[in-house]
């Protein structure tokens, strides 16, 4: 298929190519992006592998440098924007990582002498940021997830940084609250998406300005491509998103682009699975006596259940608690065999890390993130369960 079959920058506005804003999103997730059929030619075309496009005379039209567009991005960029905002005008930029995507809304955004405000409980890569902020004069604040603290210091910030459910502690805070707060205050809002995917929680919907994610994790879910990605309504604010993209050459390449549309077609039953056995598998940790701080927004009884289940459709696949010591928790690692000792989350294998080792993270050294995959629910609590009690010893 040619580049100019394709056409588009992202945006989702060919009615034509989209599922209609009434389909489920089961059907939405399988037809998401697709492009208008053509005879004898693939559903979804191949990863388009180019530097340069046929260009003769004035540079206009779609594709003209392969650092700038790419038609697999057109497609993939397409299809999440109508998972993150079902028949609404959206923009999606995909990037090479989550970390790429996290940091063009960051340095795009802001401009020395600016302060923006970042949860004190994120992604433990937010501190690399954070100096790298600093050193350009940008002033940092910072308060935790839970109990919407970042209330509290957000006067005269010009961007308020929100990850929920946060990672790795999984604490929740009420979106639409810290988005009226920022907006009444003239700051621009982003809201790290990862854990929840698209399928549990949309935050341009919530008022949001971007909706920012890692599609390494459970929206692509095989755990074998990088990829990242800033979803925003606003055409000034995403124009200087694109121009990092452009700056700093963040992208990703044809084939995980395509991977990632692949594999899109199965984030429903993928979200649906691991979110039911993630639910399960805390329910059996309930009654365990050597876990502590069990985490897990499904649960009726968890602190961030209430809010949670406000703003989210379905609340991830990601379970942690803490375990009475770090040779205990390695323990327990070591003895589980459904479940590989591995960081990232969200595929549709189980992984499960103790995640003090890295260092990033303010957690207890026995604090374990559970990751829940695909696999049967009654053969991954029982191997859980079996891993407990061979760790006691």
């Amino acid at each position: 298929m040619n580049a100019q079959d394709i056409g588009g920058t992202g945006t989702g506005d060919d009615e034509g190519r989209r599922a209609a804003p009434a389909a489920g999103e089961g059907t939405r997730a399988v037809r998401a992006g697709l492009p208008e059929p053509v005879k004898h030619e693939p559903t979804l075309p191949g990863p388009v592998f180019a530097a340069h496009f046929h260009l003769p005379g004035d540079p206009t039209g779609p594709y003209t440098y392969g650092r700038d567009e790419n038609p697999t991005w057109t497609l993939l960029e397409r299809a999440i924007g109508e998972l993150e905002a079902p028949g609404q005008d959206v923009e999606t930029l995909v990037f090479a990582s989550g970390m790429a995507a996290i940091s063009s809304v960051l340095f795009s955004q802001l401009r020395a002498g600016d302060a923006v405000v970042l949860p004190s409980d994120g992604y433990q890569a937010l501190p690399l940021a954070r100096a790298q902020l600093e050193a350009y004069g940008i002033e940092v604040r910072t308060a935790p997830t839970g109990g919407d603290a970042q209330l509290e210091v957000l006067d005269g910030a010009k961007l308020l940084w929100i990850e929920t459910p946060s990672n790795p502690g999984l604490d929740v805070c009420d979106v639409r609250r810290l988005v009226g707060a920022a907006h009444a205050r003239g700051a621009l809002v982003a809201v790290d998406n990862t854990l929840a995917t698209p399928l549990g929680q949309r935050p341009l919907d919530l008022g949001a300005d971007f909706s920012v994610a890692s599609g390494t994790k459970q929206l692509t879910g095989h755990g074998d491509i990088l990829l990242g990605y800033v979803a925003g309504r606003d055409a000034g604010t995403m124009a200087a998103v694109r121009r990092w993209r452009k700056i700093v050459g963040a992208i990703p390449g044809p084939m995980e682009a395509w991977l990632a549309h692949r594999s899109l077609a199965t984030l429903q039953m993928r979200v649906d699975r691991q979110c039911a056995t993630a639910l399960t598998v805390a329910e059996a940790l309930r009654g365990r006596p050597e876990v502590t701080g069990l985490r897990y927004p499904g649960l009726s009884d968890d602190p961030s259940h209430k809010i949670a289940s406000q703003q989210m459709r379905r609340y991830g696949c990601v379970v942690s608690f803490t375990l009475p010591t770090r040779e205990r928790a390695d323990r327990f690692l070591d003895a589980l065999r459904l479940v590989d000792d591995a960081t990232s989350f969200g595929g549709v294998r189980s992984t499960a890390e103790r995640r003090g080792r890295w260092g990033g993270d303010a957690v207890p050294e026995g604090f374990i993130r559970l990751s829940v995959g695909a696999e049967d629910a009654e053969d991954l609590v029982a191997d859980v369960l079996r891993a407990l009690d061979a760790s006691a010893g």
